[in-house]
């Protein structure tokens, strides 16, 4: 991974700020589907932040599919970019949807039409 940029006076929280750091190397390839991050510890230690703050990075990332987390295997690329903005748009919707009150078979139904 090329050296990460963190702005401490930027408004956008480091863990952010790392998240989308990762997320721009494997955009460029330099990581793909597959391959292993390096431990958070040693990520840390690399970036200059706390471990908590690339773990919540790195949740933030898992939590849009592009990262994988497998007990005993560590830390690896799950997918690309495009399939992460597929899922963080997914989970807008979801909270869209619930907030003004339908329910799941009603989005599915929506969605198979429009399909």
């Amino acid at each position: 991974m090329t050296p990460v940029k963190l702005d401490r006076a930027a408004p956008t929280d480091l863990y952010e700020q790392v998240a989308a750091e990762i997320r721009r190397a494997i955009a460029a390839g330099e990581a793909g589907p597959g391959d292993r991050l390096p431990p958070a510890r040693d990520l840390a230690a690399v970036i200059g932040v706390n471990t908590n703050t690339v773990l919540r990075a790195l949740r933030l990332l898992r939590d849009e599919g592009l990262l994988e987390f497998r007990r005993g295997r560590g830390i690896s690329v799950a997918a690309t970019p495009a399939r992460g903005v597929v899922v963080e748009q997914a989970r807008e919707l979801i909270e869209s949807a619930r907030r003004h009150g339908y329910r799941v078979e009603e989005v599915t139904q929506l969605i198979a039409e429009l399909w």
